[in-house]
């Protein structure tokens, strides 16, 4: 690999994070959101240089534009000398000469053509990096076990990550392996699992306690590099507003008949479930009546956000839309806000998406609106954000395809038409502009419809928790309860459902 420049100087905790890091062949950065992580590891490469013959850069497919203008932004390598997968990238065709060759992660579990072409590439010169390494956290995944793979020929390989343990200790085994098995010192998760691990005895799977910590951190300690944006950075603060709307006639009417249903299909499920024998409600109705409420979640989000898909007399999926405030609070926010101001528009629905970006051309026109969503291929993400840089006010984005890795920092408005129900992507989703090169206060304004669903979305993002998660324990600390009879358990789910 040629000798290259950078064109920029690195922070203070980024040369900390490559001081820490540099003298091992294999390490983590397990730095927030923001802080800098692509810059740390180009300067990573650009020390090993003489040492290496490229680096291939695994990352989710809606970074692979990001990563690339980031090398050519901090470095002074050319784009031919950076190598970006496509879907024509072939074992047969991908250049053996790039410097940088940037590859889809999802691809691993989809592609057996990527597989090919990203070992056709890939030595023991080679520094491979993993970028959102908690992409590759579960163990079975055919993406973590290729990437693994992959990674075993080359001398050099990090990992990167802001979330490295999401969901706990059993999230660091796939990513430490990765890097190396010696580092944790077990060649399966079976071992790491039972030295580490304490399941639920009712729910394989769950883990309800984690064993040995303190052992895990000094294991990897040396290897890894940690910091937080409050510790290294100084970003003017978030503020965040919240505006209320009311559901109309049409919503109302149909919120309450969604609820009505689902209390039928209840009380149906336990006259059908209940066993005589035992006077209790068995594993199968708690199992089924979760699912009925998931789906309940989902109906009361998208009549709030105003529209339902219904059923009609031949069994046909009908989309029925609602009269409803939201779309009107919308645009009345955004007239409130400095008209040469860009403004991110956070939506979870494709319907959604559809409806905002029709009113907001309607108003402002058809140029001044980008949609960066997963039924975009990359290329045309690539090309809705690079309008939404060059001249768009609106992006219109779900978190699922925005809210991981975008540098916007040129932006200071997000708006949150609806939320997920997951803190972590709600955080990732608000990082997009907070972030080093921020300099002016990022403003969030949440969107919500009183007395619904939304304030229990609410309520569970401000508690920094995951709405599904903590409603699934609850469902089985009720079935586990061996102190109340079935129809208090019955009623207790009821009861859960009353308060949405």
């Amino acid at each position: 690999m040629r000798e290259f420049m950078a064109s920029t100087a690195l922070l203070p905790h980024q040369q900390a994070a490559v001081d820490k890091v540099l003298p091992v062949r294999v390490s983590g950065l397990f730095m927030d959101m923001g802080t800098g992580k692509t810059r740390t590891t180009i300067e990573l490469a650009r020390l090993r240089a003489a040492k290496i013959d490229h680096v291939i850069w695994f990352c989710p497919v809606s970074l692979k534009e990001t990563v690339r203008r980031e090398i050519l932004k901090h470095t002074d390598c050319t784009a031919a000398e950076i190598c970006v997968f496509d879907s024509k990238t072939s074992s047969a065709n991908v250049p053996r000469n790039a410097m940088w060759y940037i590859v889809g992660v999802e691809s691993l579990s989809s592609s057996t053509r990527v597989v090919l072409a990203a070992s056709a590439v890939i030595t023991e010169r080679s520094f491979v990096v993993m970028d959102e390494s908690s992409y590759i956290k579960g163990h079975l995944a055919t993406r973590t076990k290729r990437a693994t793979v992959l990674a075993e020929k080359a001398r050099y390989r990090s990992i990167l990550t802001g979330t490295p343990l999401s969901q706990g200790i059993v999230d660091l085994f796939s990513q430490m392996y990765f890097l190396s098995p010696k580092i944790l010192g077990y060649r399966s998760f079976l071992s790491f699992e039972a030295n580490h691990l304490e399941y639920h005895p009712q729910h394989p799977g769950l883990v309800v306690r984690s064993h040995n910590v303190p052992y895990l951190v000094e294991k990897i300690k040396p290897y890894v590099y940690q910091c937080t944006k409050d510790e290294c950075l100084s970003i003017p603060h978030k503020i965040f507003k919240t505006v209320w709307c009311a559901l109309s006639d049409g919503q109302e009417a149909a919120y309450s008949e969604a609820k009505g249903r689902f209390f039928h299909d209840l009380e149906d499920l336990q006259n059908r479930y209940f066993d005589i024998k035992k006077n209790d409600l068995p594993e199968s109705f708690f199992v089924r009546a979760s699912l009925l409420m998931f789906r309940l979640f989902s109906q009361l989000q998208t009549i709030v956000c105003g529209f339902q898909n219904i059923r009609d007399e031949s069994g046909a999926a009908v989309m029925h839309e609602y009269e409803n405030e939201r779309i009107s609070l919308l645009l009345d926010i955004v007239a409130g806000i400095p008209e040469k101001d860009k403004i991110i528009i956070w939506a979870k629905y494709q319907h959604s998406i559809a409806e905002i970006a029709a009113a907001l051309a309607e108003k402002y026109g058809v140029d001044a609106v980008a949609e960066f969503h997963g039924k975009l291929s990359s290329e045309q993400r690539d090309e809705k954000l690079n309008l939404f840089q060059n001249g768009a006010r609106f992006l219109i984005a779900t978190q699922s395809a925005g809210g991981h890795g975008l540098n916007l920092q040129f932006c200071h408005w997000q708006i949150f038409y609806a939320n997920g129900f997951k803190y972590s992507e709600r955080l990732q989703a608000e990082d997009r502009c907070h972030r080093h090169g921020q300099t002016r206060k990022v403003t969030y304004i949440d969107i919500f419809a009183s007395d619904t669903i939304d304030e229990k979305i609410q309520n569970s993002l401000e508690k920094k928790g995951n709405l599904l998660a903590s409603f699934r324990q609850e469902v089985n600390r009720i079935k586990d309860d061996k102190k109340i009879t079935y129809k208090d358990k019955y009623e207790k789910l009821k009861d859960m459902v009353k308060g949405w």
